[in-house]
């Protein structure tokens, strides 16, 4: 029991203390004023949400780092669109998918503004912006005339209310304007009919909602902790440091302003005496004198001329700016060069160490965010309408669904600073069998079947044409065909070889 009393000190009267061996856990003198509340994050999403929302907003409009991070953001994020790839097996059926697919991306937007990866990019920017976003899936009418009769809407957060939080008619509980059942599922959004911040639509804004089924609805936010029901803005950890230095920025601009003002005083001991130069009279009962370039003033006696100084801000003005930036860069977990287009500290290793450690963040918020949310979704309810509506024909869909939903969302490729290198990595881990060649072109951010339908039209034309080139395609490395795979060219035996004769 030795042990144990060296973590209990019993007083004469008072019960056991149990002593804080944990440094953050300790009450001394620096740490006594540090009594956070133990919160969840439900309650201070709910409480501060709303004003939280307001000040990233306003952020994101006027200050440019903000900007600039948001768009950085959603770049890397979605970049030109998380595209599918169907993993059905028949062929046939799945390039009739993926045709009709791509002819339904360029309707989905229910505003008409854009596609659907343009919604991928909007989705991103909110979720910089405000944490979160929403997307309706709003079935249309046969008569509208659509390939799909379905398209998407985005709501933004201001039309879920936080403040809605009470029970339900049905007994169900509506927290912070999500409707949950008793053990927990979401069963219903309860829109808002207007935006509260839109003063150019008509009528008079009122807190009615309207009650949305939740299968209709997709709610894309990035949950950090446990239970978490609504999203955070991914500026958030650094919205206090961007709004202070913006104000600091300012500050230094008028400063500058005013330094650059050339400004002279002039004293005398007889006020009644006649200044230098010409006087002109102003507004506040003074008078300023003009000088003109190349003047040598002889000044009268007891007359002298003193000229403004302003204070320098010193040395320390642009270190201090990378410092905060740099603080800044860390809380939105952005490389600093992205947030600010600074690169002159930068070289090929830094920068390639700072783009992999970034680049794993965001395939997280691809794969178990974007991908998950809102692409997966989106393709099974646009499958099932598509086969209803007959715009595919699939006899036994209703019977065995799951054959036919499953696909492969492939991201965007990445670009590095040495392409050269990364490209020759990839071949020779394909070349040993490490890697796959569809793991290999999907990382290119395309499909691999594309390709391979490209290099087959492409290799038919050439050999059609006669044509030959250094490298044929089909025949570059890790994909050579044999000659029996290679297209008739009606004898030609040149067609569809490495052959280098002609140029050489």
């Amino acid at each position: 029991m030795g042990w144990l009393n060296s973590f209990l000190r019993r007083g004469t009267s008072g019960p056991v203390v149990v002593r804080a061996r944990l440094e953050g856990a300790m009450s001394q003198r620096r740490l006594r004023g540090w009594q956070p509340p133990l919160e969840n994050i439900n309650s201070l999403v709910a409480s501060g949400g709303p004003r939280l929302l307001a000040r990233s907003r306003e952020l994101v409009v006027t200050n440019g780092y903000a900007a600039n991070a948001c768009e950085a953001f959603a770049s890397n994020l979605v970049g030109d669109g998380i595209k599918p790839s169907s993993l059905i097996e028949d062929p046939t059926l799945r390039d009739q998918v993926q045709r009709l697919w791509l002819a339904w991306t360029d309707e989905a937007d229910a505003d008409g503004l854009t596609d659907f990866y343009g919604l991928q990019a909007m989705v991103a920017r909110e979720m910089f912006v405000a944490g979160e976003c929403f997307v309706r899936m709003r079935p249309r009418r046969a008569e509208d005339g659509l390939l799909v009769p379905i398209q998407l809407q985005l709501l933004q957060s201001e039309m879920l209310p936080f403040e809605k939080t009470e029970t339900a008619a049905n007994g169900n509980r509506i927290r912070c304007g999500i409707e949950f059942d008793a053990i927990g599922r979401r069963q219903a959004y309860h829109f808002r009919r207007r935006h509260p911040g839109d003063s150019t639509d008509q009528g008079a804004f009122t807190s009615e909602t309207v009650r949305v089924p939740a299968g209709d609805v997709l709610h894309i936010y990035r949950p950090i902790d446990a239970g978490q029901i609504r999203g955070l803005p991914h500026v958030a950890p650094a919205m206090v440091r961007l709004f202070l230095l913006d104000q600091y920025d300012d500050a230094e601009l008028d400063r500058k302003k005013t330094a650059a003002m050339f400004a002279g005083f002039i004293t005398k001991t007889a006020p009644e005496e006649q200044l230098m130069g010409e006087i002109e009279a102003t507004d506040d009962s003074g008078a300023t004198v003009s000088l003109e370039p190349g003047t040598l003033q002889v000044l009268l006696p007891g007359e002298d001329v003193k000229f403004s100084s302003p204070a320098d801000v010193g040395g320390g003005y642009e270190a201090f700016q990378y410092r905060t930036l740099l603080s800044v860069s860390a809380s939105l977990g952005l490389p600093y060069h992205l947030v600010t287009g600074d690169v002159r500290q930068a070289n090929y290793s830094s920068l390639r160490a700072e783009l992999v450690e970034f680049r794993r963040r965001v395939e997280q918020l691809q794969h178990g965010v974007v991908a998950h949310q809102l692409c997966r979704p989106v393709w099974a309810r646009w499958l099932e309408t598509a086969v209803l509506s007959g715009a595919l024909e699939i006899p036994d869909f209703a019977r065995s669904a799951a054959r036919y939903r499953p696909v492969n969302w492939i991201p965007p490729r990445w670009d590095w600073v040495d392409p050269l290198k990364d490209i020759q990595a990839q071949v020779l881990a394909m070349e040993a069998g490490i890697v796959s060649r569809r793991k290999v072109v999907q990382a290119t951010g395309y499909d691999v079947e594309e390709i391979d339908r490209e290099n087959a039209t492409d290799a038919a034309r050439v050999a059609a044409l006669g044509l030959h080139y250094r490298t044929s395609p089909g025949e570059t490395q890790g994909a050579r065909a044999t000659p029996a795979q290679l297209p008739d060219a009606g004898g030609d035996a040149g067609a569809g070889t490495n052959d280098t004769s002609e140029q050489e």
